[in-house]
């Protein structure tokens, strides 16, 4: 039994596709599908599977022994050995340990090499080279595949990725007493559910432009249910300190290439039970890493189709006269092949056509002639080009039809045009409006037909003049019918795909910088919500975000002056100077009636100033069951205004409450593939949470929902403890709480901070009440004279319920005993936690040892180390935000008829694209400054910065380059980054 054919690495990049929604230009497909394939040259010609002699007793298959990782109940086939090209992970010093386990694993895999795995029955292929060894060795689906299984069960190490391992299930070393994964993990060899003749690893790493170590960290990591803040924070060392942003890319990529597999077994599941499933169809489906690419090799096969030109010429029986043509064309009579009443081969003409349309699939399902043409028009200039449809103006209004002027007569090269500008063009496309093609230029066509015919598809004899033709006509054939629309569909695919991707991030970015904007507290504020007849709704909010008062005024019918004396009695009775104006209908003239007092110094003795604030998604939430519950008696026109104000004084707490598509922030969201635009945007509301931190004692449910590893259960769970048994003491409480596991715990309790003063309150007058109250003992034990006698709860014997320091920082408890330690070693206690004798000490210890020389000293690694420094340096309430942008207060108004040419403004972004960014500078339309004058010489040098852009919150400081006052557009130049 011979080998497998190898695996051929393909150098072009396949194009990669959304899982649940594709573009319209992939719903039509060409005929060209790939069924059984009949002839390979000589050099990927496989041999036949040796057959049982006559007086031969078949041997019964002996079940492999199944290993824990390989113990899974899914359906499987037997998979084709690939040669290991993993790279290791481990570092130098762990180099002699991997090639040790490398070698064992080689001896395995010699031995394994000569079990044979027979077919139950035989198949006998019609021509020469059909490999028939890939199909199923019987009639039931197999759960196993003996090669891997026994590979992954000599793999299977302490330091190996055993996804069937249960979570938590660490091992503690000399190198990582704290019981954390290590990064010499042996190998980035991984176990997946669904076996391909690609490795995942490597592909991912390709694909996102990331380490092969780093990937399959990342996989395990995901695969044990970690939360990608968790990660971030606190698994740095195994994903070499990436940002959240990558990590996101590399998850949805994973999962994409896991729904290939996935469908793809699916298939072979369905064809093996239908019949159609041919050795050569199965290698072919195995390497399939998009779905485009599997589309294109499964659509013969699928119920309804009526078969493809070569599958009817088949059936004529034109087969063996197209294979001869390649192997032995000497032999060959085109004319004995001729029957007059039979339609197909009724003459020459029908004959050589049905040999055509044969050797044409062949050609255009063969995986080197895809490669080769991939390769070329990488090399070449393809340009994706739109037109106005003729149809358009019949079905579309003249302003649609305006609106995509530009993309009227437009072409560009595919390696060039912009995210944005696919998008468009795609929405003008299903609008109707434009038509789009790919154009590749003729050279890429003569110069592939010329390589099929003399080099890959070469006959192995002299070939007769019309023997000749027939193969440079098949060549053409399978280029004009079958390749150049299917590369159509890739280019296209792939520009949607990464111009999706793309859009989902940007939107993903800017709704983390709006998040993280720097809350207003200590500040008494007027939200108001602006209106027309219906008028302005106020509402008046405490420093704690209690709702004050509430009111409705008529700004804009004549009654201004009448209501600017009740505004004022209302500032000064709750001593407001500060107003927060929604930017909806009427948001000019509201701006305009409020600076005008503020500069007449209406409101005196108060200094008032105002801001503007986005009220996207204000006017969802007010009618939102969270807002009803919230507050129950207010009207909802009046629960925007309170919401208004609050954005100002914790943006974070209140902008969660709604759905983040809402927020308005994005660019063609409407456009794109909604589950991954979701699924984008929920981690980002989760980081930007969890990095902040919660106080478990007094933030809201829906707030707590966000936490890394909670949800909106485990939240629920969380407040009626609180609300039960009183304030929570420390961390290890948390563990009390009906469904917070340990993997819960994990991954929520660095994200939760606990009040030292009031929780040092509560402990003191808690330690005079006993009876009916809560008890809380040493041995961690919780007795109330309500639940004696009843079920205990969950017991954590290992908890002492007393106020820990340590809770109030971003120290994980899985590092506690490392603090503890480090404490000791500079001299310092927990009491000086956040304070400047801290700061100190740990300065003094660092200077003299050095981080890496500390870190070893105390057994852990460099990372842990910064962020246990950073956790005991940082001031008690220390927040991140404090770096970010405040809102932009004012106190008079500038028209947009004041505007010229070369007037300095100081502005806030309010949205970034990838063709720009747009800035509000206070005229009641955003300015764009396009993204060639964002230069990085004119970026603030102090912050960090994620990329080279600018995001909602922003202040900047702006020159009007022009005004187009009929069409209302500013131009702006960026001067600087306030």
């Amino acid at each position: 039994m011979t080998s497998l054919p190898r695996r051929v690495k393909s150098e072009a990049k396949a194009p990669t596709s959304e899982v649940d929604e594709l573009p319209s230009f992939l719903n039509s497909s060409s005929e060209s599908e790939e069924e059984e394939e009949e002839w390979e040259p000589k050099s990927k010609t496989a041999k036949r599977p040796r057959l049982l002699k006559k007086n031969e007793v078949k041997p019964k298959k002996i079940a492999a022994p199944r290993s824990r990782v390989a113990g899974k109940k899914v359906k499987k086939i037997a998979i084709k050995k690939e040669m290991d090209v993993s790279l290791p992970i481990a570092p130098a010093e762990d180099n002699k340990i991997q090639l040790q386990k490398e070698e064992n694993v080689g001896s395995k895999l010699n031995t394994l090499k000569q079990m044979p795995l027979l077919p139950k029955k035989p198949e006998v292929s019609p021509f020469q080279g059909m490999n028939v060894k890939n199909l199923e060795s019987d009639e039931k689906p197999s759960t196993s595949a003996p090669v891997v299984e026994n590979q992954v069960k000599h793999e299977k190490s302490e330091e190996d990725f055993a996804f069937d391992e249960p979570p938590l299930k660490k091992m503690k070393s000399a190198t990582s007493p704290e019981g954390k994964p290590v990064k010499s993990l042996g190998s980035n060899k991984v176990k997946e559910e669904f076996e391909m003749n690609w490795d995942i690893v490597q592909v991912l790493s390709d694909r996102t432009n990331v380490e092969p170590w780093v990937c399959a960290n990342l996989i395990r990591l995901f695969k044990e249910e970690n939360t990608i803040p968790f990660i971030v924070r606190y698994r740095k060392e195994l994903i070499n300190n990436l940002e959240a942003d990558a990590l996101r890319e590399v998850q949805q990529t994973l999962e994409e290439l896991r729904t290939v597999a996935k469908k793809t077994h699916t298939m072979i599941q369905k064809l093996k039970k239908e019949g159609k499933l041919s050795g050569c169809l199965f290698t072919s489906l195995l390497n399939c890493r998009t779905l485009e690419e599997l589309d294109h090799v499964t659509t013969p096969y699928k119920m309804g189709s009526k078969g493809t030109k070569a599958q009817r010429a088949k059936q004529l029986g034109l087969e063996p006269a197209a294979l001869s043509l390649l192997q032995s064309p000497m032999a060959l009579n085109l004319f004995s092949y001729i029957r007059p009443n039979t339609k197909g081969l009724a003459n020459i003409q029908e004959v050589e056509a049905g040999v055509q349309h044969i050797l044409a699939d062949i050609f255009a399902k063969d995986k080197d002639t895809l490669d080769f043409i991939r390769r070329l028009c990488q090399q070449r200039y393809i340009c994706i080009q739109s037109a106005l449809a003729k149809v358009s103006s019949k079905n579309s209004n003249e302003k649609d039809i305006d609106k995509f002027q530009i993309y009227h007569e437009f072409s560009c090269n595919i390696k060039n045009i912009q995210h944005h500008q696919i998008l468009a063009i795609n929405r003008g496309e299903n609008l109707k409006i434009l038509t789009v093609k790919v154009n590749i230029p003729d050279g890429v066509k003569n110069e592939f037909c010329w390589w099929c015919v003399n080099e890959r598809w070469r006959p192995k004899q002299f070939l007769k003049p019309e023997l000749m033709r027939i193969l440079r006509n098949s060549v053409e054939d399978a280029y004009k019918r079958l390749i150049y629309p299917l590369l159509c569909r890739e280019f296209r695919s792939k520009l949607t795909s990464d111009a999706e991707k793309e859009s989902v991030m940007m939107f993903g970015r800017n709704l983390r910088q709006l998040l993280l904007t720097s809350p207003v507290r200590g500040r008494t504020l007027m939200g108001v919500d602006p209106g027309y007849k219906h008028g302005c709704k106020l509402a008046i909010i405490s420093p704690t975000s209690q709702i004050l008062h509430t009111d409705i005024v008529y700004l804009h019918s004549g009654q201004g002056f009448r209501e600017a004396e009740k505004i004022k009695r209302l500032l000064l009775q709750f001593s407001c100077s500060t107003v927060v104006i929604g930017n909806g209908t009427a948001c000019r003239e509201t701006e305009a009636y409020f600076a005008d007092l503020i500069m007449k110094k209406y409101f005196a003795p108060l200094d008032v100033v105002y801001c503007i604030v986005s009220e996207a998604g204000a006017s969802i939430y007010s009618v939102s069951p969270e807002a009803s519950k919230e507050m129950p008696d207010l009207d909802p026109n009046l629960r925007s205004a309170v919401s208004i104000a609050r954005r100002v004084q914790d943006p974070l707490a209140e902008l969660v409450k709604i759905e983040p598509k809402h927020i308005g922030v994005g660019m063609y969201q409407h456009d794109v593939s909604q589950t991954l635009l979701k699924a984008t945007l929920d981690s980002v509301v989760e980081e930007c949470v969890s990095f902040v931190g919660v106080d478990i004692n007094i933030c809201s449910e829906i707030l707590l929902r966000h936490i890394a590893g909670l949800n909106a259960t485990r939240a629920r769970n969380i407040i009626e403890w609180r609300e039960k048994n009183g304030p929570f003491i420390n961390r290890e409480q948390l563990k009390e709480v009906k469904g917070l596991g340990p993997k819960t715990f994990q991954q929520c309790a660095g994200f939760i901070r606990f009040n030292q003063d009031y929780i040092k309150t509560f402990c003191s007058n808690k330690k005079t009440q006993l009876g009916s109250h809560t008890l809380f003992t040493k041995a961690g034990t919780q007795l109330t004279s309500e639940k004696q006698g009843k079920k205990k709860s969950k017991p954590t014997p290992s908890a002492s319920y007393q106020p820990n320091p340590l809770d109030q920082t971003c120290i994980h408890p899985e590092s506690y005993s490392i603090a503890m330690r480090f404490l000791s070693f500079i001299g310092g206690n927990t009491n000086e936690i956040g304070k400047s004798d801290m700061q100190q000490k740990v300065n003094a210890v660092i200077q003299k040892e050095g981080l890496e020389g500390t870190a070893k000293r105390l057994n852990t690694t460099v990372h842990t180390l910064q962020l246990i420094i950073d956790g005991l340096t940082q001031p008690e309430g220390f927040d991140i935000r404090t770096d970010f942008d405040k809102p932009d207060f004012k106190r008079s108004i500038v028209c947009f008829e004041d505007l010229s040419v070369g007037t300095v403004l100081t502005g806030k972004v309010e949205n970034a694209t990838p063709f720009g960014v747009f800035v509000d500078i206070g005229v009641g339309k955003a300015g764009l400054i396009p993204v060639r004058n964002i230069t990085e010489s004119k970026l603030s040098k102090v912050k960090k910065r994620r990329s080279l852009g600018l995001g909602p919150g922003e202040r900047v400081e702006v020159k009007v380059l022009n005004v187009d006052i009929p069409r209302l557009r500013i131009t702006l130049d960026l001067i600087r980054v306030l």
